[in-house]
């Protein structure tokens, strides 16, 4: 994969803290060139432990929070507060401990039918879109991989040309629920800096596959994800990257 930046760690509590590092970082600088900082939220277990870090010192109070807003990348269709949501994760791990104002952040409506939750966070994204584009360009994405190569709910064999910036999706994995709201590639790829998480011995082939193979987006929805004028960085535990060549 083109203008990838492959960094590999002995484990998630080693990901994790230069996941918070770069979060900082990032956070910094689009504070400082535009006024505040657009950052897309990522479920799953591999991110948990960027969460706790960063709700806790010394990286909480490097962060000013009252100018971070945060969007979720997908969701699954249940309510705010089931086990399942992304929502209810981050919220409980991360959003709750920080001073964040309430009304920036931004979650994706699970508990709506999928058309109406996809065409709220869709006029969501439209306000707060920048020129030329009817969605923001966010300053940071965090996103994961599965051991199928999908990453938010954009799955294998869907439809790769798909021009909505947000999207209903039924899938079946791991008997999670099927129906989900996902951001499209079009909004990750206008991004200024996509962090993949990736963790596991289970993602280890894949992952070389995606990072190292054909191109082929149809089969592993990860290759998708490849911004326009931004960066993209993979932090991988030794587990994951054991594969690659």
């Amino acid at each position: 994969m083109t203008n990838a930046d492959i960094r590999i760690f002995k484990d998630n509590n080693e990901l994790s803290l230069a996941a918070s590092l770069l979060w900082v970082e990032s956070a910094r600088e689009a504070i400082n060139a535009r006024g505040r900082f657009l950052v897309v939220l990522s479920g799953g277990n591999t991110p948990s432990g960027l969460y706790q870090l960063l709700a806790e010192e010394p990286y909480r109070s490097q962060i000013d929070w009252k100018k971070t807003s945060v969007f979720w990348g997908d969701e699954r269709c249940v309510s705010p507060t089931d086990e399942a949501s992304n929502y209810r994760q981050a919220m409980d791990i991360l959003l709750r401990h920080v001073p964040i104002l309430k009304e920036n952040v931004h979650r994706i409506k699970g508990e709506l039918i999928p058309v109406d939750a996809v065409n709220d966070y869709a006029q969501l994204m439209e306000g707060f879109s920048d020129p030329g584009l009817t969605w923001p360009r966010f300053d940071l994405v965090l996103l994961g991989m599965g051991a199928d190569g999908h990453t938010a709910s954009l799955f294998p064999n869907s439809d790769e040309t798909e021009s909505s910036p947000v999207l209903a999706v039924s899938a079946h994995y791991q008997g999670r629920p099927a129906q989900r709201v996902t951001l499209s590639p079009h909004i990750f790829n206008s991004a200024r800096t996509i962090i993949f998480l990736v963790t596991g011995e289970d993602k280890a082939d894949v992952l070389n596959s995606v990072l190292n193979g054909s191109f082929m987006p149809k089969r592993y929805p990860a290759q998708r994800i490849q911004p326009k004028d931004g960066k993209i960085i993979w932090l991988l535990d030794e587990a994951a990257g054991s594969k690659i060549t």
